[in-house]
C-alpha cells in the first residue's frame, strides 16, 4: 500500500486513501475530496468511515489487544527501529504528499519527516527500558513477610486523532508510543490529510507491525465522537484546537486523555539581546509551515529600547522568505490549509489596522496563500493577540518592564511554550518560574521542539505531555503482585 500511494501522488491523478479496518485495506462508501490549497484540484480521494466500520474497528481493537500486549519489547523496538530506517528512506516521497495535501514547502516537510525518524527511534529506545519496580513493603509493619512488585502494563485500546498541520510526526508521536506502551490503537486521520496518514500507517505496516497492533479510520468530527465513546477505547490522545478538544472530553468521559491544544505563543526580546539573532530566528520560526503550529511565533515582546531596532530587522528578514509553490524545494512559506483560514488572517490583520496598529509587511492573500504579514503595535485586545492565529501572521508589540509583560502573556487563555531571547540567567529564571507554559526556550523562539523530550501546556493549551517516555505512562497501567508469606526483605 505505502508504494502504491507514493507512486500515484507523482501523476495528475488524484490519490487513493484506504481506510484500514479489521487486518485489511478497504474503500467501502462514497469517497470524500480533498483539494491541495496550492494545485486547486483534487489530490486525494478518501472514504470516511460509516457507523457500521466504526462499530466494526472498536471490536476488532478490544478483541485484538491482548495479542498486541503480549509481544515482547524487543520485537516492538525492532519494528519501530526498521520504521525509523524506512522513513529516511522515504523521506522525499512523504514530504511530496504532505506538499500536495497542505501546502507545506518541501523543506518543511523533509524536516517533519526527519522528525518521524527521530520520534519512532525514540520509542523504539524507550520501549526497552518499560519495567516496574521492587516496593519496599517490609518497612511497615502490616507488610513484614510480604513482597510486592509492579509493572507497567498496555492500556489496551488507544485512539489516536491526529491534526493536519504536521500530520506525520504528531501521527508518529501518538503511534509509536502507544504501540511501544503494548496497545492496538485506533487511527483517526485528519480530512485534509488522509493519504498522508495512510502512508505513515502502510510504513509502519510494512516494517512489520502487526494488522492486529492498528487501525485507520477516515471522516470528520462525528466519527472521532463515535471513537471517543467507544466502550473499548481506554486511553485517547488528541491534538487540535481548544473547542474541538472539549468536544472529544465530553464525548470521551471518564477516559484517560493527553490533550495537546491551542496556543497563541509569544517570544520576548529583552534589551539584552542578539537583535539580529532575535530577528532572523522570529522570521524563520513564525513563518513556516504558514504559521500553522501551536508554537508558532505569533506574539513577538520586544524591549522599548530595541523595538525599532528589531522591526527594521525582522522586516528584512522576513522580506527575504521565498513564497510560492510548496513542490519548489527553494520555497519558505507555501499554502495555508484552505482559502476560509487564509481569509480568516487576512481579516485579523485589517482589524488590527483599524485599531491603529500598522501593518508593516503582507496582509493579502492568494487563494490560500497568505503573505507573510508583519502587525506592529496591535492593540492588547486585537485578535491577532488574543486568539490563536494559526497563519502567517506575527504581531510585534513593545514593552518596558518584565513583570508587565509576563503578566501580558499570562493573561492569555494559552499556555503552550514561550521564548525568550536574553543573556541574563535571573531574568531567565524569573521568566521560567513566572510564564504560566509549559516550556521556555531560551535565545530561541517559542517555535522550537525536541521530540524526545516533555512538550505539552498549561490552561487552554490542554494537559498530558507529548513525549514517547511521558506518553508511555500515559498509554500504561500499573498493576501490582502482592507475595503473602513470602519475603525478601526478612520475616522479622
Amino acid at each position: 500500500m505505502l508504494q502504491e500511494i507514493l507512486e500515484s501522488s507523482t501523476s495528475d491523478e488524484a490519490m487513493e486513501a484506504a481506510a484500514f479496518v479489521g487486518g485489511k485495506w478497504t474503500r467501502d462508501g462514497p469517497p470524500a475530496d480533498r483539494i491541495g490549497p496550492y494545485v486547486r484540484r483534487v489530490v486525494t480521494k478518501s472514504y470516511p468511515a460509516s457507523e457500521s466500520q466504526v462499530a466494526e474497528a472498536l471490536a476488532y481493537a478490544a478483541e485484538n489487544a491482548p495479542v498486541v500486549g503480549r509481544l515482547a519489547p524487543a520485537t516492538r523496538a525492532a519494528i519501530l527501529e526498521r520504521a525509523a530506517r524506512s522513513a529516511i528512506e522515504h523521506r522525499d516521497a512523504i514530504a511530496r504528499l504532505i506538499a500536495l495535501e497542505l501546502g507545506k514547502p518541501l523543506k518543511d516537510g523533509r524536516g517533519e519527516l526527519d522528525r518521524v525518524a527521530d520520534t519512532f527511534a525514540v520509542c523504539a529506545n524507550e520501549t526497552r527500558h518499560i519495567g516496574g519496580d521492587m516496593l519496599p513493603v517490609s518497612g511497615w509493619d502490616r507488610g513484614v513477610g510480604n513482597t510486592a512488585m509492579t509493572f507497567r502494563a498496555p492500556a489496551g485500546v488507544a485512539l489516536a486523532i491526529t491534526p493536519f498541520n504536521a500530520p506525520a510526526n504528531l501521527l508518529a508521536h501518538k503511534l509509536g508510543a502507544s504501540f511501544a506502551a503494548g496497545n492496538t490503537t485506533i487511527v483517526k486521520a485528519p480530512p485534509q490529510a488522509p493519504a498522508t496518514t495512510a502512508a505513515i500507517v502502510a510504513l509502519l505496516l510494512d516494517a512489520g507491525m502487526p494488522v492486529e497492533a492498528v487501525q485507520l479510520l477516515h471522516g470528520g468530527g462525528k466519527v472521532g465522537a463515535a471513537l471517543c465513546a467507544g466502550e473499548a477505547v481506554a486511553v485517547i490522545s488528541f491534538t487540535g484546537s481548544a473547542e474541538t478538544g472539549a468536544a472529544v472530553a465530553r464525548a470521551a468521559g471518564a477516559k484517560r486523555l493527553v490533550l495537546e491544544l491551542g496556543g497563541n505563543a509569544a517570544t520576548l526580546v529583552c534589551a539584552d539581546a542578539d537583535i539580529t539573532h532575535a530577528a532572523r530566528t522570529c522570521a524563520r520560526t513564525g513563518y513556516s509551515n504558514s504559521g500553522q503550529s501551536c508554537i508558532s511565533v505569533q506574539r513577538v515582546y520586544v524591549h522599548r529600547s530595541r523595538f525599532d531596532d528589531f522591526l527594521a530587522a525582522f522586516r528584512d528578514e522576513v522580506a527575504q522568505l521565498k513564497v510560492g509553490d510548496p513542490l519548489d524545494p527553494a520555497t519558505d512559506v507555501g499554502a495555508m490549509v484552505d482559502d476560509q483560514a487564509a481569509a480568516r488572517v487576512e481579516q485579523w490583520a485589517a482589524d488590527a489596522s483599524l485599531g491603529g496598529a500598522r501593518v508593516l509587511l503582507g496582509g493579502t492573500r492568494d487563494g490560500a496563500t497568505l503573505l507573510p504579514t508583519i502587525v506592529a503595535d496591535p492593540p492588547a485586545d486585537a485578535d491577532v493577540v488574543v486568539k490563536e492565529v494559526f497563519g502567517a501572521l506575527v504581531a510585534v508589540l513593545p514593552f518596558d518592564d518584565l513583570d508587565d509583560v509576563i503578566r501580558a502573556c499570562n493573561a492569555s487563555r494559552f499556555g503552550l511554550q514561550a521564548g525568550i531571547f536574553t543573556h541574563d540567567i535571573r531574568t531567565i529564571f524569573t521568566a521560567w518560574r513566572e510564564l504560566q507554559v509549559g516550556g521556555l526556550v531560551v535565545n530561541g523562539s517559542s517555535n522550537y521542539r525536541l521530540d524526545h523530550i516533555p512538550f505539552g501546556g498549561v490552561k487552554d493549551s490542554g494537559f498530558g505531555r507529548e513525549s514517547p517516555a511521558h506518553m508511555i505512562d500515559d498509554y500504561t497501567v500499573v498493576k501490582t503482585l502482592i507475595l503473602r508469606g513470602t519475603s525478601i526483605w526478612g520475616e522479622q
